[in-house]
């Protein structure tokens, strides 16, 4: 048997907002709206579903394995917005990126406190 995650929930002040973050940063669409949810969908089939939340969210982590290339596409995008990035996911190392196993690797908040990355070599794949 073969296990693959589908899709996963993602809370969010305002779901199309949050889509468009998403999407415009990693290069990708916006799916159309689906029931309650707006879907970002991953090159690998995996869905980000946002949905709307009252209240306080809780912040979630969502890493996006990337290529070289497209490491410095993302990047040049997050730079271009102003965001403030980090080279860790506790936000010691605020407008660094890593090179954790031989890659590079990076952290930002989306507008509703989730913390994104991008990273180009899994963590513990040498280097």
């Amino acid at each position: 048997m073969t296990v693959q995650l589908n899709h996963t929930i993602v809370s969010a002040h305002d779901k199309h907002a949050s889509a468009r973050f998403l999407a415009d940063l990693l290069g990708l669409d916006v799916s159309p709206e689906y029931g309650p949810f707006v879907p970002v969908e991953i090159p690998n089939g995996v869905s980000l579903d946002y949905a709307d939340a009252d209240g306080d969210i809780t912040p979630q982590h969502y890493a996006f394995l990337v290529t070289e290339d497209e490491f410095d596409a993302v990047f040049a995008r997050i730079q271009r917005a102003g965001l403030t990035y980090w080279a860790d996911p506790h936000h010691t190392r605020e407008g660094e990126i890593n090179r954790n196993d031989g890659g590079r690797g990076a952290y930002f908040d989306d507008p509703n406190g989730h913390v994104l990355e991008i990273l180009t070599r899994p963590y513990g794949s040498g280097g």
